[in-house]
């Protein structure tokens, strides 16, 4: 009879463990069927990619899975706390101002709308390199009261910027594109003109200059017309003139801190006096030998060595004493 026991008691241990991992295999089955897994590709800032495969459809917890850590300088798109989306891809990239921006508009379409359309929608990153414009420098090494030559001391040359887009297509044609990174392969190589001197007798030169003292006691006695200009500056590059020998419309060189531009109102020769320019290296006073198509009799411009330089001194409205 204990035999039997025995025999009895060992079978239904049996019988239970059985059904304890017939109970485990199915549970893990009914989980399995309601996973659905996915082939994700995750795009890396070094342009290769991965493929994965998971049942997980946060970014986080695929990156986690993978081992995959987004450095402090890296973005995440879809976002980390976001679920993949039916691209299936997640794009890490060096962080940008662009990027930002260009989410931002991106999370204004959802896929359902673009579902919606039936119509095939691609990504491709691509890889385009643009020229970046060099600029023209004036220098002005001529003395005072001798005529002047342009030489070119150094030739200008573009830059070249690679920029890495990620874009989309519909039915082949774009509909979006993401700056993902820019890169400059080249800086750009600035154009020198040297302004150099050439020596002729002072009855034949007509860029003579002064200095601010002579240019003061020429006005001694007289009483200026206190008046506010619209005061900007300009340089002898193209941009500015449309030429770049920085000869003015009265024949004389154009000279840094001392030639202004100024409407038919204000006769070649007119001194002006602008006392929130003092501590400048003309003490503040300039001399009227230019004109200009965009020059009022409300607005003057003073000329500056570089076109960087009058970009600087921007827009200002400046009291101006005139002596005519």
């Amino acid at each position: 009879m204990k035999t039997e026991e025995k025999l009895s008691i060992k079978i239904i241990r049996k019988i239970v463990f059985i059904s304890i991992i017939l109970i485990c295999l199915l549970t893990i089955g009914v989980k399995a069927s309601k996973s659905e897994v996915n082939y994700v590709t995750i795009v890396f800032p070094e342009d290769y990619e991965i493929t994965v495969m998971t049942s997980s459809v946060l970014v986080s917890d695929i990156l986690s899975e993978n081992h995959i850590i987004v450095l402090p300088d890296e973005t995440v798109y879809p976002k980390e706390d976001d679920k993949i989306d039916f691209t299936k891809t997640i794009t890490i990239a060096k962080a940008t101002e662009e990027k930002k921006i260009v989410a931002e508009e991106v999370e204004s379409v959802t896929t359902e709308e673009l579902l919606g359309k039936y119509v095939t929608v691609t990504e491709k990153i691509i890889v385009e390199q643009t020229e970046i414009p060099y600029e023209t420098i004036t220098k002005d090494v001529s003395t005072e009261g001798t005529e002047t030559k342009d030489s070119v001391i150094q030739e200008g040359k573009n830059g070249l910027k690679e920029t890495k887009y990620k874009v989309k297509y519909q039915d082949e044609e774009e509909i979006e594109r993401t700056v993902i990174s820019e890169t400059i392969i080249t800086e750009p190589v600035n154009k020198i003109i040297q302004i150099s001197t050439k020596i002729v007798s002072r009855s034949k030169n007509r860029n003579a200059t002064y200095s601010p003292s002579t240019i003061e006691a020429s006005v001694v006695g007289k009483t200026p017309k206190v008046t506010t200009l619209n005061t900007s500056a300009y340089c002898s590059c193209a941009r500015c003139t449309g030429k770049t020998n920085g000869i003015t419309s009265s024949g004389a060189r154009a000279k840094e801190w001392y030639t202004v531009a100024a409407g038919s109102g204000y006769p070649v020769g007119t001194v002006i006096y602008i006392p929130a320019l003092a501590e400048k290296p003309n003490g503040g006073w300039f001399v009227v030998e230019d004109r200009g198509g965009a020059i009022s009799n409300n607005r003057i411009d003073i000329y500056m060595g570089s076109h960087g330089s009058a970009i600087m001194f921007g827009r200002r409205n400046l009291e101006c004493h005139i002596y005519q």
